[in-house]
């Protein structure tokens, strides 16, 4: 459309009205582009252990037998796992429950009232490996015992404790933390050592298994176990490697 301009021109000003170029489309499309919220990846819903997660009809489980020297009769412990988050990269074994079975039915009451306790622990979920400690720290009033090899076990909950220790390794929960190679190494050269000079090159310890020690052993504070013998002035425990000269 035209205009006719019938008065003095006393000023001007030019205006961008003028369509944008081609590149300055491009340019403009691809700033909207950028600007667009980007849609949320939906991925799979991670399933964690807690109580309201319901029991599956089959479970994984391992049976642990303890003898103890206060009873005829042995204890079995059964641990079942629960699989979560099974054939994906979050996949973990947890423990759900456990069952302690013996015909021994004088700890019949207080192994009931445990189970079910620690059972709850289990479904509750989060870090439950401090049942572990506070099991082992349990010491039985009248005594306790030691195991073959010099274990020492101050009661019979302290072992029970000890084998949810080794599930827990045994399943990923617990890092086992033992002896390097090269340490084990130099203590059965120490214990090789000890028993030459004490036994004088007889035969007295050939009969000795791979997991006895010397007889005279004092029981280490540590590990509690009775393999601590005195090397070149300084008391070292054969079994965890734990010294009073490191």
């Amino acid at each position: 459309m035209t205009t006719e301009i019938k008065k003095k021109i006393v000023g001007y000003e030019v205006l961008d009205n003028e369509p944008e170029t081609k590149e300055e489309e491009a340019v403009s499309a691809e700033t909207v582009e950028q600007e667009k919220p980007t849609p949320e990846i939906t991925s799979a819903e991670i399933i964690h252990m807690h109580e309201k997660l319901e029991r599956p009809d089959m479970l994984l489980g391992s049976t642990y037998k303890i003898k103890t020297p206060q009873s005829e009769h042995a204890l079995y412990i059964t641990i079942n796992d629960i699989v979560l988050n099974p054939g994906t990269e979050h996949e973990m074994r947890r423990p759900y429950e456990i069952f302690i079975n013996s015909k021994n039915m004088d700890h019949f009451q207080w192994i009931v009232a445990l189970t079910r306790i620690i059972s709850a622990v289990f479904r509750k979920g989060g870090d439950v490996t401090f049942l572990v400690d506070e099991l082992r720290s349990v010491f039985d009033p009248r005594g306790g015992y030691f195991k073959k090899g010099g274990k020492y076990k101050p009661s019979l909950v302290a072992e029970i404790g000890d084998a949810i220790e080794c599930h827990m390794k045994m399943i990923g929960m617990i890092e086992d933390k033992g002896i390097d190679e090269c340490q084990r190494e130099m203590l059965d050269a120490k214990r090789k050592e000890y028993e030459a000079i004490h036994h004088n090159g007889d035969n007295d310890g050939a009969t000795a298994t791979a997991t006895d020690f010397p007889p005279n052993s004092q029981l280490c504070k540590k590990c509690y176990t009775k393999a601590v013998i005195s090397m070149d002035g300084c008391m070292t425990c054969l079994n965890c490697g734990d010294s009073k000269c490191n």
